[in-house]
């Protein structure tokens, strides 16, 4: 078997994509109207709490993700894996706010709470910005795929890509939301199993026990205790940019979304620590680097198979949710036309432009960081959502969070700014002081009562 696997691996490799693919298109649920389209609801019934919570972890435990779970676990043993999970802070921040905005403001999404309270501009802003958010999620996931096909900006990493993402797109078609809750709970159970596997593997050819893995590395800031304290600090806005976690949080019964969101986030956050696992066993086994794909010479074609796998079960997951996002915002929440014939045509033409970058050679792990001050300026907004705030508190909040965002981008801090060392040190100031100004721009207005 492990002869036949070397000899064709691009061949498995070649059928785990396309059999995955063409499994979910048949068996995906095909949407008859508008309602299970766009909020998964057939015959006036709305996901469970097992649904509802496989469908939450799976979309969350992106393909990038996982890559980025590994690299942390890798550089900075077990630091860097809690690191990644706290991040699932989200899902406890988000579950609680959304409960208490459905139970206590009547809301029924996060953009008519917006538009209602600060205005159709409000609205239009963050539309941008969440769509930014989806944008990113196409390429950045589509693009941890490539890289198991072939070297970025050859044929093979290009093909990979358009056949992952066409065959992902032609199930997302059929059903929608529907389509990606059903599929959800088929790769929630893929990725549990193919886990396992990849870690009872490990742990059998290592040379490394569990134990010797999990103590792996020092809980100290020099060794990415900087990144846990961001990954809390983000937990307050970072969800909100996130429709593919909001958008399921209006679907079922108030309490069943928040035990759901609750679950999600402690099985999330373990399933992230957990393949942090991997990075390590490959740093104490002797890997030159955290590349998931070189991983194969230390462990054999069959584990990096396994790995490819739950990449693509990953990979997809994310990617038919972002479709389905994308397809309610336009439709929807823009008012388009909530109808299957806009909703479908907006999923087509954002799945074109969201693998654009792709020719640009864009950084996977900027999608996360970057974006993460970004949207810092939704803390005040989201935390004090039943304080009346005039306008200009949310342009200010909001701007303030982009400004902090690009300056990140363009690493425009000086380091005297920074009072702690280690990894990600500059990114855990900028975000106290992102954070900091923009409570301050959020709060001014309403105390000089301007309107």
């Amino acid at each position: 078997m492990v002869g036949a696997v070397i000899e064709n691996f691009k061949f498995w490799q070649w059928t785990l994509v396309i059999a995955t693919s063409v499994l979910l298109i048949i068996l995906s649920p095909w949407a008859k109207d508008a309602k299970q389209f766009f909020a998964a609801n057939s015959k006036g019934k709305s996901p469970n709490i097992g649904m509802l919570t496989g469908s939450l972890v799976i979309s969350w435990v992106f393909a990038k993700s996982i890559a980025v779970a590994s690299d942390l676990g890798f550089e900075h043993g077990f630091t860097g894996g809690l690191a990644y999970a706290s991040y699932y802070a989200s899902f406890l921040v988000a579950g609680v706010i959304i409960y208490r905005m459905r139970t206590k403001g009547g809301i029924t999404s996060i953009h008519s709470f917006l538009s209602k309270k600060f205005g159709r501009q409000a609205l239009q802003l963050f539309s941008v910005v969440i769509a930014i958010r989806l944008f990113n999620e196409v390429w950045s996931n589509t693009m941890v795929i490539g890289y198991f096909f072939g070297e970025y900006g050859t044929a093979p990493f290009y093909s990979s890509v358009i056949v992952f993402t066409g065959l992902t797109l032609i199930y997302s078609l059929k059903g929608g939301l529907s389509s990606s809750i059903f599929s959800d709970l088929i790769q929630i159970g893929l990725f549990g199993i193919l886990m396992i596997s990849i870690l009872v593997i490990f742990n059998g050819q290592s040379q490394s026990t569990i134990r010797e893995v999990i103590r792996e590395g020092d809980f100290s800031f020099d060794n990415g205790v900087n990144l846990i304290l961001v990954g809390l600090l983000h937990s307050f806005s970072y969800p909100f940019h996130d429709p593919v976690m909001t958008d399921r949080g209006f679907i079922s019964k108030p309490k069943t979304t928040l035990w759901s969101f609750i679950f999600a986030g402690i099985l999330g956050g373990l399933l992230i620590f957990a393949f942090s696992l991997v990075g390590i066993f490959g740093r104490l086994n002797g890997a030159e680097s955290s590349d998931l794909t070189t991983f194969g010479t230390l462990f054999g074609p069959v584990m990096l198979l396994l790995i490819n796998f739950i990449m693509i079960v990953s990979a997809s997951s994310t990617l038919d949710s972002s479709f389905s996002s994308a397809s309610k915002l336009i439709a929807v929440d823009l008012k388009r036309g909530a109808t299957l014939k806009v909703g479908r045509w907006a999923m087509f033409i954002f799945a074109m432009a969201g693998s654009i970058p792709l020719f640009f050679d864009p950084k996977i792990l900027s999608a996360t960081t970057i974006s993460g001050v970004m949207v810092i300026g939704l803390t005040p907004i989201f935390l004090f959502w039943r304080t009346p705030a005039p306008k200009i508190s949310y342009f200010l909040s909001v701007g303030v969070g982009i400004l902090f965002g690009i300056m990140t981008a363009l690493n425009l801090f000086p380091d005297e700014m920074f009072f702690t060392s280690g990894p990600y040190n500059d990114l855990l100031w900028i975000t106290i002081f992102a954070l900091l100004m923009c409570f301050i721009v959020y709060f001014v207005p309403k105390w000089l009562k301007f309107k």
